[in-house]
């Protein structure tokens, strides 16, 4: 067994990208993900790869397609409102069909907000980080140890279905510390990509990269194939976690750092009789609709927990589709939802308030 070692989340996802092959860096400081580049401009250089502060978020994004577009593993990680600013950047990878890496450690806003930890930038990754007709495989890991084994799987699904990645993190798993465990290293980022521009020497036809369509049939018929890729994905990439599922009639439906809160609660209510359980969403697209499903019929009412103003309970609601009724209880601006907070919230559900 692999020895275990205490790291900050967000220095562990660098570690992981590293581990994963990842071999290209672009990003530009912003808290409070800063820790990833300051942990990659010191170790990729030893690793024999390229750490490079661009001059802006939207250099670093471009980067990262040209890097990718070459065929290698790269990288970039930034905050909520740096985030916004790669958006068009991601688009155009999306629209050249590339799988790269984007992390965001998310932090209160809109605007400039504030440094603390959010949950706000959820309808950014999942519904519109970007224009045009695309979508985003996004992984949101509620443990440092999550944030460790989503880097290989964020890579292997994006090089399967060649999309963009993004694991959605937030400033409290970014900053506090776990003890984590890394698989064996190992480098499977050197396959043969077929679609990559890295130099045919004679023995293929040359590859292209583009986002750029102007006939409009083509371009429609790009994005059709695109969207049966994310059909595929919808069907076979599903993830979800089940706590205290088995007999539970009040669910509380919550992701990354909220689920955390939300676990102590639903341990505080079944000690007080309410037979209470989480699904907690892995994949926030595709959104694990799923699980959700086979719950509806022994759930009396659920709720979702979120470290916004509601934005995943949008999701939740389309697929109960009214059969059963679905609450929403949600801190902002950088405020963490307590324990005792979600708890009042179960009682209320169960019409056991106290």
């Amino acid at each position: 067994m692999a020895e275990k070692v205490l790291m900050k989340g967000n220095e562990a996802l660098a570690e992981a990208a590293i581990q994963c092959g990842c071999k290209h860096y672009f990003g530009y400081p912003i808290t409070p993900q800063t820790e990833i580049a300051a942990y990659m401009s010191k170790r990729l250089p030893k690793e024999g790869g390229v750490f490079l502060q661009a001059e802006s978020e939207v250099a670093a994004i471009n980067m990262v397609l040209g890097a990718t577009a070459a065929g290698v593993r790269s990288m970039t990680s930034s905050s909520s409102p740096g985030v916004s600013l790669k958006s068009e950047g991601v688009s155009y990878i999306a629209g050249s069909d590339l799988p790269a890496l984007i992390i965001n450690v998310q932090r209160g806003g809109p605007g400039l907000g504030g440094i603390q930890p959010s949950q706000s930038d959820y309808w950014q990754a999942t519904k519109a980080l970007g224009h045009g007709d695309f979508q985003l495989f996004v992984l949101a890991p509620s443990t440092i140890q999550e944030m460790v084994d989503f880097v290989p799987l964020a890579y292997e699904v994006g090089e399967k279905y060649r999309v963009p990645s993004m694991i959605l993190s937030d400033g409290m798993l970014g900053q506090m510390m776990e003890p984590v465990e890394f698989p064996t290293k190992k480098d499977d980022a050197i396959a043969e990509k077929p679609w990559a521009a890295n130099g045919h020497q004679n023995k293929r036809e040359k590859n292209v990269i583009n986002s750029l369509y102007i006939d409009p049939e083509t371009l429609e018929n790009l994005v059709k194939e695109r969207y049966e890729r994310y059909e595929l994905i919808k069907e076979n990439e599903q993830r979800a976690e089940e706590f205290m599922m088995e007999d539970a009639e009040y669910v509380v439906v919550a992701f990354g750092a909220s689920s955390r809160v939300a676990r102590s609660a639903i341990m505080q209510a079944r000690a007080e009789g309410i037979k209470a359980g989480m699904i907690r969403p892995i994949t926030l697209w595709p959104f694990p609709n799923k699980t959700i499903e086979k719950s509806i019929d022994s759930t009396k009412k659920y709720l979702c927990v979120e470290m916004n103003m509601g934005q995943m309970v949008d999701d939740v609601r389309l697929v109960v589709s009214g059969r059963k009724p679905v609450e929403f209880f949600g801190r902002t601006g950088g405020v963490i939802p307590t324990p005792a907070e979600v708890l009042g919230q179960i009682r209320a559900l169960a019409g056991k308030e106290m």
